[in-house]
């Protein structure tokens, strides 16, 4: 602890407030407190009783910020704030932007229609969601158009308008308002039934529905009973699809975390109107060690945020630290009471199990892709290691490739994966300078030199400038380094024994020794330096499938560079070929005489009637042609 920690220690206030953990003057944890004295200086004379995790950011803290509240929800709030603002990297952070769909009814208007919103709004509007994605939405919204002809346009209606109806009137879709068919009460008794049906009320709408069926079939207006028919099958497929879990409806979202020693995963179960529409899990990293209380609170806090509209009844599986407060911050964001609680007993009870069961398997499947996901990448880094002999794990290992048609348009591509994932901003295109016709080798040799070359110019301005400790280390603190300046852990040339020698040649004239290898592409053989026999892997090993990956990656990068450059080349124009003749006369002259041919053909004079073209101009254009006819007769 430096003198500037204990200074501050010293000085806290016992009131209520948030404190922000410093580390090197990045902000790397922000938490609240009752009692700001007592619950900062736990953090530095009670190290023992703390986890590993809390015990790595201590020792990384260097200072801290505090900013003091009058009550403990002032604390609450602003504690949610600054996550959301600074991301700490010690913080449960919800690393989630979905917005879900609502459907929204502004029942302040004379004649609301219905609207998919992405955010719930403080407004008299009555919200109705969240929907699972926008085709689970539409689907409901196909349903009210056809059950309820409530206006769909955006036409601003007021009472007395006159106008013609539109085609949804007259395919019964709507009570065109706009017409005057309909009064502000009879449209506001439909209006009010969309509301019930929304809101899980939907027998007395079947009934209503069944009722008009058998009307019209006793009266024989069977095309309007079949019609009736076909809506009321798709109001009770769209009821079954949404589970029916709660008799006496109510709308509530359900909660549950599982834990392992790392990680979290919350489970979130939406049920509106006693019908489930839906679940979805969040993974929170590096929250493993806390408690459900404390996961729920810092999750709550964060989900239902951002025009997010919490359940009028929340269910956790564990009572969240400081449920009052945070049930007065989502009361106050919903406009309407919001009351959180941990059944013991009963459906509700069996709703939270539901929920946690859902985690844990959700935990389970997000570990086991993880596993493969650290197979394929940083396993792979390692396993190719020890197949190369490297004594630590290569981190950042880079392709190259030389790209070129009977060699024309040679390049040379050089692809970056960094952890065994691909870093695309890494990549770069090498166009070949000095090497004429298709030679693989020099290729690789220029290409290797160049970018030795410019890696030890950017480094060695690094080091002026103090950013690159002499020994090519990092200052401590420094962010790590990119482009050119970032030497590559390890080094893949495809090729075989050839194309690696003279890729190891002329990295060694730079004054580097990176290890390199050549992947041939044949028998998939693996080529090492000053090693005859070449190295066969097994066609299900991670390391093979690694370096394919980045082989073929080098392989696809540097082929599409080098077709730009041959679509370039072939709408080329031998006018570009003359000094003195921009991209103006070009035209002009184009314009004039229509052809490449008809240019290559004129006289001097014919030369100077094409605009901006005088007698220097046009003896340059002659002399071009003229010059190329006489040297391709010679030949």
């Amino acid at each position: 602890m430096n003198d500037l920690l204990k200074l501050k220690i010293e000085r806290l206030p016992a009131c209520p407030g948030c404190y922000l953990m410093k580390s090197e003057g990045r902000i790397i944890y922000v938490g609240k407190a009752v009692n700001l004295k007592n619950r900062v200086s736990q953090y530095f004379h009670k190290n023992r009783d703390h986890t590993i995790k809390v015990r790595t950011m201590v020792s990384r803290i260097d200072d801290f910020d505090i900013v003091l509240c009058d009550t403990n929800l002032e604390a609450l709030i602003l504690e949610s704030n600054l996550i959301k603002l600074h991301k700490p990297q010690y913080n449960i952070l919800l690393k989630d932007d979905k917005h879900y769909p609502y459907l929204r009814i502004d029942v302040s208007q004379d004649y609301p229609r219905i609207e998919l919103v992405r955010r719930v709004e403080k407004d008299r509007a009555k919200y109705f969601g969240p929907y699972m994605g926008a085709t689970g939405v539409r689907e409901v919204m196909d349903v009210l158009r056809g059950l309820f002809p409530l206006r769909t346009c955006q036409m601003a209606i007021r009472p007395g308008m006159n106008k013609r109806p539109c085609l949804h009137h007259q395919l019964g879709e709507c009570m065109a308002p706009c017409a005057g068919k309909v009064t502000p009460q009879e449209y506001a008794r439909v209006v009010q039934e969309v509301i019930d049906f929304l809101g899980g009320k939907s027998t007395a709408v079947l009934d209503r529905l069944q009722e008009q069926m058998m009307d019209a079939a006793k009266n024989m207006r069977f095309e309007q009973a079949a019609q009736l028919r076909d809506r009321i099958r798709d109001a009770q497929g769209l009821l079954e699809r949404q589970k029916a879990i709660n008799v006496r409806g109510g709308d509530q979202d359900i909660l549950a975390c599982a834990v392992d020693e790392i990680d979290a995963m919350v489970e979130v179960v939406f049920v509106r109107g006693g019908h489930m529409i839906g679940a979805e899990h969040y993974a929170l990293e590096g929250a493993g060690d806390q408690g459900a209380e404390q996961i729920l609170a810092q999750f709550m806090l964060q989900f239902y945020d951002d025009g997010r509209m919490a359940a009028g009844e929340v269910l956790c599986m564990e009572t969240p630290e400081q449920a009052e407060d945070i049930e007065s911050v989502l009361t106050e964001r919903k406009g309407a009471r919001v009351i959180i609680r941990e059944p013991q007993r009963g459906t509700k009870h069996k709703l939270v199990e539901l929920a946690l069961k859902n985690a844990k398997d959700a935990l389970a499947k997000r570990n086991a892709h993880l596993a493969r996901q650290n197979e394929r990448t940083v396993g792979a880094c390692a396993a190719l290691a020890e197949v190369i002999g490297m004594e630590g794990v290569p981190s950042r290992i880079e392709g190259y490739d030389i790209s070129n048609t009977q060699g024309d348009q040679s390049v040379g591509a050089m692809v970056v994966a960094i952890d065994g994932r691909p870093a695309p901003k890494e990549y770069r295109i090498f166009k070949i300078k000095t090497v004429v016709g298709a030679n693989d080798f020099a290729s690789h040799a220029e290409v290797m030199t160049r970018r030795m070359k410019r890696a030890k110019d950017e480094r060695e301005k690094l080091m002026e400038e103090g950013r690159l400790n002499p020994d090519g280390t990092l200052p401590a603190g420094a962010p790590p380094l990119s482009g050119f300046a970032a030497l590559p852990d390890l080094i893949l040339i495809d090729g075989g024994a050839q194309q690696l020698r003279f890729a190891r040649e002329a990295m060694h004239s730079v004054g580097y020794d990176i290890p390199m290898f050549g992947l041939a592409e044949r028998l998939e053989e693996i080529f090492l330096p000053n090693q005859e026999q070449s190295i066969l892997l097994d066609r299900r090993s991670p390391a093979l499938h690694l370096i394919q990956r980045i082989r073929d990656e080098a392989h696809r990068f540097g082929i599409t560079h080098h077709r730009n450059l041959r679509q370039k080349a072939s709408v080329h124009s031998t006018l570009e070929d003359i000094p003195g003749i921009g991209k103006t006369r070009r035209r002009a002259l184009l314009t004039h005489f229509k052809s490449i041919k008809r240019i290559a053909e004129a006289t001097l004079e014919e030369l100077q009637q094409a605009e901006g073209i005088g007698p220097a101009q046009a003896k340059a254009i002659y002399d071009h042609y003229h010059t190329e006819e006489q040297a391709g007769g010679e030949a």
